[in-house]
């Protein structure tokens, strides 16, 4: 959420793995499959891999989604009663990093602008805070935490140049004694980090933070805006999908059942029994549903790539959204409310502001990691009575309503996603993110945000590994053939364990 300067980290690519271009071979001979790439998925790495290969000049391709429309996890609501409704964001809801001067500009905020959706900067210093007893002002906690934050970066930093190994994040918090030691201190280094920090690697958190928000690690800026269009954010893969894509290029409602795959090509079954074959697939599911196992993939996928698989984590995201007839809570645009419950209803955002939808009645609560998994598996009258609880609660010389509408997203439950976006654990490697990435038997590739290895979890890490997909893959294709992403083996630790066998 916050900025962390940290120079040091320009030893990054010592500690990450280098790509080398994959070789061709003189193969050239033509394909009688029904195409010579099938794209499956057409979220923003999907489309973003199909512009590449129309822009090389390669048309013969198909987008295979489950869903009715184009867009991934960009979905959007309407909420409201009759003649005050609105288009809300269920999945992503911010350019996360803008643009600095002319400097880099984030490739999300440019579709944006090209397509012109609507955005909001989104001010997080324009901040109220609440404990279970009402309004508590401990916004000098919130900028303490801030500065936390910063400091793990630094240790980060100095781990990565000495090639030290990663931490969790909680374990640099321990460090350099910034363990919180009240509900208030929890609040706010969950303001900062949003998921318990022991579930987060400490050297990927800073350059993950850093590349995106930090100008002078390469980074777009530290703004982030909100998409208030009421087209809905999915209008930027959309239409710029429209631009190029035919209708015989893409499947709607089509989900996907197998792969069988070799070096030879590829046969998708779908759910329907239809098969498609191609020369390459491109798969762009979530981390999730590979983890789950939704697909079944002929032969097994690897022991190298199912490592990498497991190895990450799918987090997730819960935005619950309240509309009521007036507006009765905080005039800023954010709100932090510590609960004796670490993660329990703890950022709150007013979409009831003049920046975004004034006289809406709107207002989101977020939640994540384990308490969204939690409330996922409650009925939804059990949740709004525990949201309803903790507003209450914030503003308790007043008589709180009902809300006239209410809606959230279960993100984990959907086998199309089984999860919000990827998060990078302690143990997860660089190795294994080469492993995600690398291509399998030549003709089976894999992006999205989760292969992203500077911007995991980023639309703009969905969109830069569609480009580099489309562009490695249109290489195989003009070549008449190739070896793809290369893979390890296998992942091992710079230095040997203590003991040669600890098991009978």
């Amino acid at each position: 959420m916050r900025q962390v300067h940290l120079t040091v980290l320009l030893a990054f690519a010592a500690f990450a793995t280098a790509f080398p271009s994959p070789s061709t071979s003189q193969n050239d001979h033509r394909s009688t499959n029904d195409v010579k790439v099938l794209i499956l998925g057409g979220g923003v790495a999907g489309v973003i891999a199909a512009r590449t290969l129309h822009r090389k000049g390669i048309d013969d391709f198909l987008i295979v989604e489950a869903r009715d429309e184009l867009g991934g996890r960009m979905q959007n609501y309407t909420i409201g009663v009759p003649g005050k409704q609105y288009t809300i964001e269920l999945g992503p809801n911010w350019i996360q990093g803008t643009q600095t001067g002319n400097g880099t500009i984030n490739p999300i905020l440019t579709l944006a602008r090209k397509h012109h959706v609507k955005n909001q900067y989104n001010d997080y210093s324009s901040l109220t805070t609440y404990d279970y007893n009402g309004f508590k002002d401990y916004l000098h906690l919130v900028n303490k935490a801030g500065n936390q934050f910063i400091q793990t970066g630094v240790v980060a930093g100095a781990r990565v140049e000495t090639q030290q190994v990663d931490l969790g994040l909680q374990s640099a918090y321990g460090m350099i004694g910034a363990t919180p030691k009240n509900l208030y201190e929890a609040a706010c280094q969950y303001w900062e980090v949003d998921w318990t920090p022991s579930q987060n690697s400490l050297i990927a958190s800073a350059w993950n933070n850093n590349f995106t928000f930090d100008p002078d690690m390469g980074g777009f800026s530290d703004d982030n805006n909100l998409c208030i269009d009421q087209r809905g954010f999915k209008t930027i893969v959309q239409a710029e999908a429209a631009e190029f894509l035919q209708p015989n290029q893409v499947s709607l409602n089509s989900v996907v059942s197998s792969i069988e795959y070799s070096e030879n090509g590829a046969t998708v079954t779908l759910a329907n029994g239809t098969t498609l074959t191609s020369d390459y697939v491109l798969c762009t599911f979530s981390i999730g549903v590979l983890q789950y196992g939704d697909v079944a993939f002929k032969p097994a996928l690897p022991s190298w790539k199912i490592e990498a698989i497991q190895s990450m984590v799918m987090a997730t995201y819960t935005k619950i959204f309240l509309q009521f007839e007036e507006n009765f809570w905080f005039d800023t645009e954010m709100a932090i409310y510590a609960d004796k419950e670490r993660g329990r209803y703890p950022i709150w955002q007013s979409l009831d502001h003049v920046k975004f939808f004034p006289g809406s009645g709107l207002v989101f609560v977020t939640v994540t990691g384990d308490f969204s998994l939690r409330i996922e598996g409650m009925e939804d009258s059990d949740v709004q009575a525990e949201v309803m609880e903790v507003f209450r609660a914030m503003y308790p010389n007043m008589t709180v309503p009902d809300p006239v509408a209410f809606h959230f997203k279960r993100w984990n439950a959907d086998p199309l996603f089984r999860g919000s976006y990827s998060n990078w654990p302690p143990s997860f490697l660089p190795g294994h993110s080469t492993n995600l990435r690398a291509t399998v038997d030549q003709s089976l590739w894999f992006a999205g945000e989760a292969t992203s290895l500077k911007y995991y979890g980023f639309l703009h890490g969905a969109y830069y590994e569609g480009l580099h997909a489309g562009d490695e893959i249109a290489k195989c294709v003009e070549g008449g053939g190739c070896a793809g992403l290369p893979h390890m083996d296998t992942v091992v630790d710079a230095s040997a364990y203590p003991f040669v066998s600890i098991t009978p």
